[in-house]
C-alpha cells in the first residue's frame, strides 16, 4: 500500500489498517483523524508524537496486542492478523535451543509477574539469546522506569509496522 492509498481509505479502512501497527486504540483514532499525510516522513513523525502523548493504560493496551516472544502458538491463533510481521520480527526465536526458549519462558513469566504486562522488545534483527539478555537485564528495573521502556521499544515496532504497511 502507498501513503496515497492508506490517505485514500475511509476513516474506518484506515483505522483497521493502523490497528495492525499498534493495537492502542486511542493511538489509532488520534493518529487516524490527522490524515491526509504528505509524505510518509510527516505520518511516522506524527504516530511517535501521538504513541508519547498517550497515558500508561493506553501503552498497556498496545502491548496485548503482541505475543510473548517464543510464543509461536499465540503467533498461529491469537494474532493472526499480525501474525507474518510477528514471526518475521521473533524469526530468530525458531532458531533458539531449547535451554535458551525455556529461560525466555521462565523470564516472561517472571516479567509479567512483576511488570503486569508481557515482555516488550523490538525483536527484529536480535538473536533469541540477545533478547533473552535483554529480558533478564530489564527484569531489575522499577516499574515506572519499565513502562518507559517497554513503551520506546513499542514506539519502534510502531514505526517499522508503518514502513512495512507502506512497503
Amino acid at each position: 500500500m502507498t501513503l496515497s492509498d492508506l490517505n485514500a481509505l475511509s476513516p474506518a479502512a484506515r483505522a483497521e489498517a493502523l490497528a495492525t501497527c499498534c493495537g492502542a486504540t486511542a493511538w489509532v483514532a488520534a493518529l487516524d483523524q490527522q490524515f491526509p499525510f504528505d509524505s510518509a516522513a510527516a505520518l511516522y513523525e506524527a504516530a511517535e508524537r501521538t504513541w508519547y502523548n498517550l497515558s500508561e493504560a493506553d501503552w498497556r493496551e498496545a502491548f496485548t496486542h503482541h505475543p510473548k516472544i517464543g510464543d509461536v502458538k499465540a503467533l498461529q491463533v491469537k494474532f493472526a492478523s499480525t501474525a507474518t510481521w510477528a514471526a518475521g520480527e521473533q524469526g530468530a526465536v525458531k532458531q533458539a535451543s531449547q535451554e535458551t526458549l525455556a529461560a525466555l519462558a521462565a523470564g516472561n513469566e517472571a516479567y509479567e509477574l512483576k511488570f503486569g504486562y508481557i515482555f516488550i522488545v523490538c525483536a527484529t534483527g536480535k538473536s533469541a539469546d540477545e533478547m533473552l539478555a535483554l529480558l533478564q537485564a530489564r527484569l531489575p528495573h522499577e516499574p515506572n522506569q519499565e513502562i518507559h521502556v517497554a513503551m520506546g521499544e513499542q514506539a519502534k515496532i510502531t514505526r517499522l509496522r508503518l514502513e512495512k504497511l507502506l512497503a
